[in-house]
């Protein structure tokens, strides 16, 4: 189901910045050569994802769920000079291209790639995350959400991904295990008295969570 008028998107897309040229050479390899290229960010929400992060000017990132690094480098650009964002995936396969790509845009310094289970990793992270992006194994998202949300500092931001689930999660006829799980999850960020929250109709839905 599109959430958005493509149309409409197009053109907000048209008006936006570019998309430079080390991504779009991602995005055109992903497509071409990487299972699911669904799964990358593209564009518009790289566009996004750099515009978020140059207002918070964040220290460290934390993003769970590496695909092959697109949205890493996006959210590396607000980066604060010697920031850092660390990324990880489970998915072994695809380390050495993320991390091709991550030295193709000339961030090796910045972004580290991790191959592993986010929930043995985040709780050795002792650095205070200023942004997290959640854009993982969609049943897990509630265990990563509980697994930040201390280290987050006051002021950081939580970005969930794919919360609206091609808007399965507002058609009370759909109820597969991910979307009862996602509609279960929008409800937990929804009452987290920690936080102040805002979900876009953004793609497939980006929720937007600032931790007070």
């Amino acid at each position: 189901m599109l959430i958005i008028n493509p149309d409409a998107e197009a053109y907000c897309e048209a008006l936006s910045d570019s998309e430079p040229a080390v991504l779009q050479e991602i995005n055109r390899d992903t497509h071409a050569n990487v299972m699911q290229p669904r799964m990358l960010s593209g564009h518009f929400q790289g566009r996004l994802l750099s515009m978020i992060s140059h207002l918070i000017k964040p220290e460290f990132i934390l993003e769970i769920g590496t695909y092959t690094g697109y949205s890493a480098i996006c959210l590396a650009e607000g980066l604060k000079k010697n920031g850092r964002l660390l990324t990880i995936d489970y998915n072994e396969e695809i380390e050495t291209l993320a991390n091709a790509n991550i030295s193709k845009a000339g961030l090796t310094d910045q972004i580290e790639l991790r191959i592993g289970k986010a929930a043995e990793i985040i709780p050795e992270i002792e650095t205070p995350i200023d942004l997290v992006f959640i854009d993982a194994d969609k049943l897990n998202y509630g265990l990563y959400y509980d697994l930040v949300i201390d280290k987050v500092r006051s002021g950081g931001l939580i970005l969930s991904d794919n919360v609206l689930w091609d808007g399965k999660v507002f058609d009370s006829t759909q109820n597969d295990k991910k979307t009862k799980y996602l509609r279960e999850f929008n409800q937990k960020v929804k009452n987290d008295t920690r936080t102040e929250k805002i979900l876009l109709p953004f793609r497939d839905g980006l929720f937007v969570t600032r931790k007070k």
